[in-house]
């Protein structure tokens, strides 16, 4: 992961911001502003769905091998209470690691609650 706190791709477009990618675990922040709302009101699916796996994807790359690519082929998303405008939080952590699929798993907070967990199974692609 890049130290300028960038994430890179769509994530960086919407305004995530890479916190630390070590060791099997990522942290990811973002800030969600209007444009990032529902119709509802409430902080849209795909922007968390979106954050959770690219947290969970800089996880993986974390501990690949030098020339393995992960690729999500599973995400399962479970939304636990609405978000709103404000300062968020994502946590991933590899779980298993094989040696073609990795299981990750995510958290999102806001204001110390939890609005997402997330699994993911990644595919690692061998270049």
């Amino acid at each position: 992961m890049s130290d300028d706190g960038v994430t890179g791709g769509f994530a960086e477009r919407l305004g995530a911001r890479a916190e630390t990618a070590d060791d099997g675990s990522a942290q990811v922040r973002f800030t969600a502003r209007e444009e990032h709302l529902n119709q509802a009101g409430t902080l849209h699916g795909g922007v968390l769905a979106t954050l959770v796996d690219t947290a969970m994807g800089a996880a993986v790359r974390s501990t690949a091998d030098d020339g393995d690519v992960p690729a999500t082929s599973q995400l399962t998303v479970t939304y636990l209470r609405p978000g709103k405008p404000g300062e968020l939080s994502v946590t991933a952590r590899v779980r298993t690691r094989g040696e073609h699929l990795t299981v990750c798993d995510a958290d999102v907070e806001q204001d110390g609650r939890g609005l997402v967990h997330a699994v993911a199974t990644f595919a690692l692609l061998h270049e």
